[in-house]
């Protein structure tokens, strides 16, 4: 560890190989990314927002107050945004715990500061994916060395992090990963729909397995079954996408905020590590076997009779 002083602050700071937290802590933010973005109304959104305003649901304790209702109350899209851990960094480190509440003149700083944090947050667990499957040799090398200049990127004061080229870092990071990916699919690379536009599209007759699906758009996708191997998904796009019975346990890049985005079930096989999301439908328990319908009455009587009860109920996810 090493310490700088920072806003008027000694704070301290990882060191290479240190490790980062990559995983959001609103406990530890002052609700930050209810803040600094800007939301649409639309299907992922009740209201449209402005950057840098409140939303109307944020509490004064910087929680939000529909949290567990999100989906019904039409907010979607806040259950799977992840700022990958950059919400606590911003708050704790970069702005040494000031909140904006409380120092209004630092709001817009800490907000544009987190629209640059954000991203190299999400890189960082790119990268620590790629450093992951990556043998040793040349490009887990070169990985590493990106993976640690990210990390000293986040750990920059306000002023630092506002001069960064999030762009050009991303491009230079982005042929990186593509390499790994490949390296990882090699023995059983499948199709390149890298960047597709595949919504709504019914895929479950698709060959997939080890696919380059990298930032493919499969909104509404149907991928129902679908085997997937070491498909490549990175950035892919699967909000609504169909994944019940699919088999991801094997892709590389899938991230938890991609599953939160998608619908899936029981059978939906999964990567280590990550969860299946609550809004997922359950297993579904069998009816009972129905009663045989009783004997016909004697002729000439002529009766109609009800289909005998235990039809199946399914749940929407």
């Amino acid at each position: 560890m090493v310490c700088r002083i920072r806003e008027g602050v000694v704070v301290a700071e990882r060191g290479a190989g240190d490790g980062w937290e990559l995983r959001a802590d609103c406990a530890r933010c002052a609700g930050v990314c209810c803040v600094a973005p800007a939301f649409a109304a639309s299907a992922d959104f009740a209201i449209d927002k402005p950057a840098g305003r409140p939303c109307p649901n944020l509490r004064a304790d910087s929680r939000c107050g529909i949290h567990s209702e999100l989906r019904r109350r039409g907010f979607p899209g806040c259950t799977v945004f992840d700022c990958f851990g950059a919400g606590q960094h911003l708050t704790q480190g970069t702005f040494a715990g000031r909140d904006w509440r409380a120092d209004p003149g630092v709001a817009r700083r800490m907000f544009d500061t987190f629209a640059v944090l954000r991203p190299l947050h999400e890189l960082l667990w790119y990268l620590t994916e790629a450093v992951r499957i990556t043998p040793p040799g040349g490009l887990r090398d070169d990985l590493t060395t990106i993976l640690d200049e990210t990390g000293r990127l986040t750990d920059g004061t306000p002023e630092e992090l506002l001069a960064v080229d999030v762009d050009a870092h991303r491009d230079r990071v982005n042929r990186l990963l593509s390499r790994a990916g490949e390296r990882a699919r090699a023995e059983r690379a499948g199709p390149d729909r890298r960047g597709a536009t595949l919504i709504g599209v019914d895929l479950r007759r698709a060959s997939l397995t080890g696919a380059n699906l990298r930032g493919a758009i499969l909104i509404g996708a149907d991928l129902r079954g679908v085997r997937l191997g070491a498909a490549d998904l990175t950035g892919a796009d699967l909000r609504g996408a169909d994944l019940r019975g699919a088999d991801l346990g094997e892709c590389l890049f899938l991230h938890q905020s991609q599953l939160d985005a998608a619908r899936g079930d029981h059978r939906t096989v999964l990567p280590p590590g990550l969860r299946r999301p609550e809004h997922w439908s359950r297993t579904i328990t069998p009816p009972p076997t129905p009663l045989p319908p009783p004997p016909l009455p004697p002729l000439p009587v002529i009766k109609e009779f009800a289909s005998p009860p235990g039809g199946h109920s399914t749940q929407t996810p």
